[in-house]
């Protein structure tokens, strides 16, 4: 078994696509599910074809609980003072400055997208 997606039920299309995309990710797809909703397939570069995001907009609903059981997902930067630099041009600002767990670990800090969810910024090595 291999882990292939994750999905997050979304509120706006179009704000959740412009913000995955700031975050390095291209939309591969959009299937319908009957009159009830929309899926939207997000993949990084080279991810090949299975989607790494699934994002699904329910028609007629406008907000979520995102609930306590739920933490973060992460992805990687080569230069996050860089990722943050980019991602400050289109509005999207960090919960706090860049730190390390521990001393000589990689740098990380945390978004969230535009319904909340917590994405953590991981530099490389």
């Amino acid at each position: 078994m291999a882990l292939i997606h994750t999905c997050y039920r979304i509120t706006d299309i179009d704000r959740s696509v412009a913000f995955y995309e700031a975050l390095g990710f291209e939309e591969v797809g959009r299937i319908p599910i009957r009159d009830e909703a929309v899926n939207v397939f997000m993949n990084q570069p080279g991810d090949g074809d299975m989607p790494r995001l699934e994002l699904t907009y329910n028609f007629g609903v406008d907000s979520y609980e995102i609930g306590t059981a739920y933490g973060h997902i992460a992805i990687t930067s080569d230069d996050l003072d860089a990722s943050l630099a980019r991602l400050a041009e289109q509005g999207i600002e960090p919960e706090k400055p860049p730190y390390s767990v521990r001393e000589g670990g990689s740098r990380l800090c945390f978004v969230k997208d535009p319904d909340g969810y917590r994405i953590e910024l991981v530099e490389k090595p």
